[in-house]
């Protein structure tokens, strides 16, 4: 499938996904919302792809937030479409199969740190700032913002940070826990790509589920995500890559996982 605002590259069992409105600061309106949505929804089914990269085109945002100059002229009714999409699209980075890591390389504000939220986990350069600024436009964070940063960092902190609407920096927002690696901005993608191809070199069904674990059991009592895990867990079983997984290690070589 071609897109109009997305560049997908795929190389080595990696996908990177680039957001491609540069002159727009890649800003999220509706066209953009259906072809993320579209994009994950497809990359999640692709048998050659074990890693998925989002970030944005340029060197001055990863995401600067939704398009503002179109929300300007929505109604209530209007602003609830709109909605809806940016959950579906932050919903399909979500529940994609695969392992989504997030390479923040400039401003990633209102709904690109929702997107950015969406994802497994979070590098940021340097000079990316990060934020829900919402509240300064008579707003709030109404594509998983409130839910899922939250759930990150606790909710004293994330209400200071959306009450606020405090921009941080790439290293306030690790210490947050937010971002996981800050970086060099001339080294961020590659940074990322070396983490990514560590884990294409796992299983992918095996990551796939611990994913899945993961975030099904996270909002869950401690007995009944840990139910969950168990079912989960014998389904690796069934799988060609646990016999080549065991078998490799009991014959002191790298495994060759095909992802069934």
């Amino acid at each position: 499938m071609s897109y109009q605002n997305l560049i997908i590259q795929n190389k080595n069992s990696i996908a990177q996904v680039t957001i491609n409105r540069e002159k727009a600061l890649n800003a999220l309106n509706a066209d953009l919302l259906k072809e993320i949505r579209d994009c994950f929804s497809e990359l999640s089914q692709n048998r050659e792809v074990r890693v998925v990269i989002i970030t944005g085109a340029g060197d001055k945002a990863f995401v600067a937030g939704a398009d503002i100059a179109a929300m300007s002229q929505m109604n209530a009714s209007q602003a609830k479409e709109f909605g809806g999409l940016g959950h579906q699209a932050m919903d399909a980075i979500d529940h994609c199969a695969k392992p989504v890591i997030a390479a923040v390389n400039g401003f990633c504000l209102g709904g690109g740190m929702e997107l950015a939220l969406s994802c497994d986990f979070i590098y940021a350069s340097e000079k990316a700032k990060l934020g829900l600024p919402e509240v300064n436009l008579g707003l709030f964070p109404g594509w998983g913002g409130t839910q899922r940063l939250a759930r990150l960092i606790g909710k004293g902190r994330a209400k200071e940070i959306i009450f606020s609407a405090k921009v941080l920096t790439a290293q306030e927002a690790f210490t947050f826990g937010i971002v996981n690696k800050v970086c060099p901005p001339e080294s961020l993608l590659s940074d990322v790509k070396t983490v990514a191809a560590e884990i294409c070199k796992k299983g992918p069904v095996a990551v796939s589920l611990a994913k899945q674990s993961i975030n099904k059991g996270f909002d869950l009592e401690l007995a009944e995500g840990l139910r969950q895990e168990r079912e989960a867990f014998p389904r690796c079983f069934e799988t060609e890559d646990l016999k080549e997984g065991l078998k490799a290690f009991l014959e002191k070589r790298p495994a060759k996982f095909e992802g069934r």
